[in-house]
C-alpha cells in the first residue's frame, strides 16, 4: 500500500535547480516530486540524480511525443537517471508506448536497477471539450477520449496513465486496477484554478480512482506551504 503522504506529488514549477533545492529543503515533509519540462532544460538530468540520491521519489514529466526509435532512445538516457515515473503522449500511439516501455525495462535490467513507470499522458487538463472539438477537432467527450487513450496504453503495455480527475472514474470503471493513475488538476476546496480547466479536490480524486496527486500552486504559492501539504495528506487519509 502507497503510504498516504507519498500520493501526493508536489510539482517543483520553478525556473532553476536553486529554487528547487529551496523547496525541498523548506518541506522535508514531501516523498515525491515532479520535475517538469522548464526545470528539467534548466537544471538538467543531474537534478533528478541529486534528488534521488537524497532518498526522494521524482516523477519526470517530460511528455515524451516522437516516433518510436526517438522515444525509445531519450527513455533508455531517462532510465540511467533513476525517475520513479516517467510520462509520454499516449497520442503516440500504440507502437511508441511499446518502444517506451520496452525501452525503459531493457535498459534498467542492464542496469540492474529499477525501471521508470512509464505514464501515458491522455488529455491535458488546460483542455475542455470546446477545445477538443473546435480547435483538435475529435468529436468524443473527454471522458470518451480518455477512455480510448487509456486502452491504448493498456494495448502499448505501459503501467499507468495521466489523466484529470474527472476522467480517472471511467477509467476505473472500464479497466478496473489494470492500470495505475495520476491526475494533475488538483485544487483543494476555495483554490485558484488558474490555467486548468478540468479539476477536482484531493479528496475527489482519490474517490474517483487516482493512484497520485499531481499537486503544485497550492501547496508553493500557499501562505503556509507546510500547513497546505498537510490538510491535503489529511483530506485524503479519511
Amino acid at each position: 500500500m502507497i503510504p498516504v503522504a507519498e500520493r501526493i506529488i508536489v510539482a517543483l514549477d520553478v525556473p532553476d535547480a536553486p529554487t528547487a533545492w529551496q523547496w525541498v529543503q523548506r518541506l522535508p515533509q514531501v516523498r515525491f516530486w515532479k520535475v517538469g519540462l522548464e526545470l528539467f532544460v534548466a537544471a538538467g538530468p543531474g537534478l533528478v540524480k541529486d534528488l534521488k540520491a537524497q532518498g526522494l521519489r521524482v516523477f519526470l514529466d517530460l511528455k515524451l511525443h516522437d516516433i518510436p526509435n526517438t522515444v525509445a532512445g531519450a527513455c533508455r538516457r531517462v532510465t540511467h537517471l533513476g525517475a520513479d515515473l516517467l510520462t509520454v503522449h499516449a497520442a503516440g500511439g500504440t507502437a511508441m508506448l511499446r518502444a517506451a516501455a520496452d525501452a525503459c525495462a531493457r535498459e534498467a535490467e542492464h542496469l540492474g536497477i529499477p525501471a521508470p513507470a512509464v505514464l501515458a499522458v491522455t488529455l491535458l487538463t488546460s483542455l475542455d471539450e470546446t477545445v477538443l472539438k473546435d480547435e483538435l477537432l475529435i468529436e468524443q467527450s473527454p471522458t470518451d477520449y480518455v477512455a480510448h487513450l487509456a486502452g491504448l496504453a493498456l494495448a502499448g503495455g505501459v503501467p499507468g496513465i495521466v489523466c484529470s480527475p474527472h476522467e480517472a472514474e471511467a477509467v476505473r470503471a472500464r479497466l478496473g486496477d489494470k492500470l495505475l493513475i495520476v491526475t494533475p488538476g488538483i485544487r483543494p476546496a476555495g483554490a485558484e484554478v488558474a490555467d486548468q480547466r478540468r479539476t477536482c479536490t484531493p479528496l475527489q480524486a482519490i474517490r474517483a480512482g487516482a493512484d497520485y496527486l499531481v499537486v503544485g500552486r497550492p501547496v508553493l504559492a500557499a501562505p503556509d506551504p507546510a500547513a497546505a501539504f498537510a490538510a491535503i495528506v489529511e483530506e485524503i487519509a479519511l
